[in-house]
């Protein structure tokens, strides 16, 4: 995620990023400007009016496009925002956790009070990584000595959940915490998983094919058909009309495709790296050291 100061919006005008939608789309501009060019060009030299002469259809196409573009953004947006909530669940339910951790193992139990704190600390490094869809042996790098993750493993966060029920039920048979402790500490690794799974549902639902390249084509052919009724008003000044008004279009859309996946590594999307290795801080400090 780019981190940038929001206030700065006069310095922000005059910066391009190497992500920057303009960088992506500039030889698609060119080629389009070579498009009008040439339209214009024939137009002016072999034909004796204008071809088109009314912009009136292309004014209510353009109106049909935005309010179109502004429900795939808001889409996204809601996408890309949901996974923010349920990250910061995240760093909350992983401090909760090691409170409880801290407060209720007894102090003769080190050995497992170390274990079921790395595997909290863990858990969300091993989340992120496994939304950017890494395979579990990618994965079995971030474990912490004692696991050895299984041949046939497929979901390595469900494996870290399983191997922290499997303590937190040890301890609670071997009479070292009281029932209600261990409910109160299985209600914080249950919302482990509920988080889990909502962000696999943001990510393993992307937007319907079919609205997806609707749009798309819209665009296309809303941008190519563009000079021709532009020509008898604006003239060669159809060029940067048409190429602004695609980069608008194109940009909008470039967005929100970014951003309706957000647990990857694209600029816009959310600062996971730095979430996880927050809540790993932290959940450490908390827990007393062995």
């Amino acid at each position: 995620m780019v981190k940038y100061n929001p206030k700065a919006w006069f310095g922000l005008i005059f910066t391009f990023h190497k992500a920057e939608t303009f960088r992506k789309l500039f030889w698609v501009m060119l080629s389009l400007a070579v498009f009008c060019f040439l339209v214009i060009w024939a137009e002016k030299h072999f034909l004796s009016d204008n071809l088109i002469t009314s912009m009136t259809m292309h004014s209510l196409l353009g109106f049909v496009i935005s309010l179109l573009l502004v429900f795939r953004t808001n889409t996204a947006y809601d996408r890309w925002w949901e996974g923010r909530k349920q990250w910061g669940a995240l760093v909350n339910v992983s401090r909760n956790m090691a409170l409880k951790i801290n407060a209720f193992i007894p102090d003769g139990e080190e050995e497992r009070k170390y274990r079921l704190k790395e595997m909290t600390a863990l858990y969300a490094t091993v989340l992120k990584d496994h939304l950017r869809t890494w395979d579990a042996q990618e994965l079995e790098k971030h474990l912490p000595d004692f696991l050895k993750l299984p041949a046939n493993a497929e979901h390595v966060p469900n494996f870290l959940a399983n191997n922290i029920q499997r303590e937190l039920l040890e301890t609670y048979r071997s009479q070292k915490i009281s029932e209600a402790a261990y409910l109160a500490l299985l209600n914080d690794l249950n919302a482990f998983t509920d988080i889990c799974g909502a962000c696999e549902r943001i990510k393993k639902t992307p937007i319907p094919y079919t609205y997806n390249i609707f749009l798309k084509k819209f665009i296309f052919i809303y941008i190519i058909t563009l000079p021709f009724g532009l020509i008898g008003t604006f003239g060669y000044w159809s060029i940067p009309v048409a190429v602004v008004t695609f980069y608008a279009f194109a940009s909008l859309e470039m967005i929100a495709e970014e951003i309706e996946d957000p647990f990857g590594l694209d600029p816009s999307d959310l600062p996971t790296d730095d979430l996880a290795e927050t809540i790993a801080r932290n959940v450490r400090e908390i827990v007393k050291p062995i």
